[in-house]
């Protein structure tokens, strides 16, 4: 069996340190990091994600906490429930739509305020997400929630009911439900991270523009999604006899799947901008172009020249011979060298490698 943590928060002081919230935040720096690189890859400015995930964030987890507020209002409000439990966002319910909606939301202002499309953020985003959720769903683990069905299977998981991000203990032992029950949490987490990988390949080989690998993201995760939620049974609404977030991965799916095939366009990159901080997007090969012709690019020529051979003006430095002056116009003739005095002894009497022999 999986065995599950009897305990979900720690105090430092007065201050609880709930494994919830730190799940979330590991996955939010994962994915900031790994948008970071591949922004930076496509000309953007070192940091601009911090500039995006200010904005993106906070919306995300607001947006988060308000769809599963929306869609399973029963399980923050009504008998039983106190008057500020929806606001408790660290015993779970954060949904991945709301946080998608609002963090979306939050991306296209950061995006507007810095003159960049919100797709050149979004593709950029695509493998990094997934990678956040992977990490973020062993919050779950930590608190004994949504897991699935009653199981036989050696990787069933044990549960046990918690309180305030404690094992309830009777007699002196951590109560556990009977049984075991299938570890969507994992099942969940290991099908995003292939997601991540999936996305990561295929934009690496088509690369994707104009938000494509973001709706290759979202129709790999929704599939994956749909047949969790059918292994789970916690408590949530259905409709026509599916719950409610199966429908929800279902229209999803199609939505994605339409953008994908109705949107086209090149990868795009970042290039300066008249304007303090400002830059623009461009396609790649345009991008390459308008790099190299400002000097900011590596220059490729036949023969193999590397960015230090470049001079300011854009143009190869002459070789230099090994005192430091340049070596123009020669011309060999025979055995002598134009302007300088023949040697002493005949080339063709040098041993090979020698400097008579070169």
């Amino acid at each position: 069996m999986i065995p599950s943590p009897t305990t979900a928060a720690w105090n430092l002081g007065p201050v609880p340190i709930r494994a919830y919230a730190l799940c979330i935040v590991l996955g939010i720096v994962a994915a900031c990091y790994i948008t970071e690189r591949r922004m930076r890859a496509r000309g953007a400015p070192p940091y601009l994600v911090l500039d995006v995930a200010i904005w993106a964030v906070p919306m995300g987890i607001l947006g988060a906490r308000a769809y599963s507020l929306a869609t399973s209002p029963q399980q923050y409000f009504g008998d039983g429930h106190s008057a500020w439990e929806w606001l408790q966002i660290w015993h779970g319910g954060l949904g991945i739509w709301g946080a998608v909606a609002g963090g979306a939301l939050g991306a296209w202002i950061a995006c507007r305020q810095v003159g960049i499309p919100l797709s050149f953020v979004a593709d950029a985003l695509a493998p990094g997400l997934p990678v956040a959720q992977a990490i973020g769903r062993f919050g779950n683990w930590f608190n004994n929630e949504l897991y699935g069905r009653r199981t036989n299977l050696p990787w069933g998981l044990k549960v046990y009911e918690m309180a305030d991000g404690k094992a309830i203990v009777q007699d002196g032992q951590p109560v556990a439900r009977p049984g075991l029950y299938h570890p969507t949490f994992l099942y969940e987490s290991l099908w995003c991270l292939g997601v991540a990988i999936l996305v990561w390949q295929l934009d690496k080989r088509y690369k994707f523009g104009r938000g494509r690998a973001f709706a290759v993201y979202v129709m790999a995760y929704t599939v994956g999604r749909f047949w969790v939620e059918a292994l789970r049974e916690d408590e949530a609404n259905h409709f026509l006899g599916m719950r409610l977030n199966d429908w929800t991965s279902i229209v999803v799916f199609l939505a994605a799947l339409i953008y994908f095939l109705r949107v086209r366009g090149p990868q795009l990159w970042l290039v300066p901008a008249e304007g303090e901080n400002r830059y623009r997007a461009v396609p790649a090969e345009e991008a390459q172009r308008i790099l190299a012709e400002t000097g900011a690019a590596e220059v490729s020529t036949s023969g193999g020249t590397e960015p230090d051979d470049v001079g300011a003006d854009g143009d190869a430095d002459e070789p230099t011979d090994p005192e430091g002056d340049l070596i123009k116009d020669a011309d060999i003739e025979g055995s002598d060298i134009k302007g300088s005095d023949p040697p002493d002894e005949p080339a063709s009497t040098g041993p090979p490698g020698s400097a008579a022999e070169r």
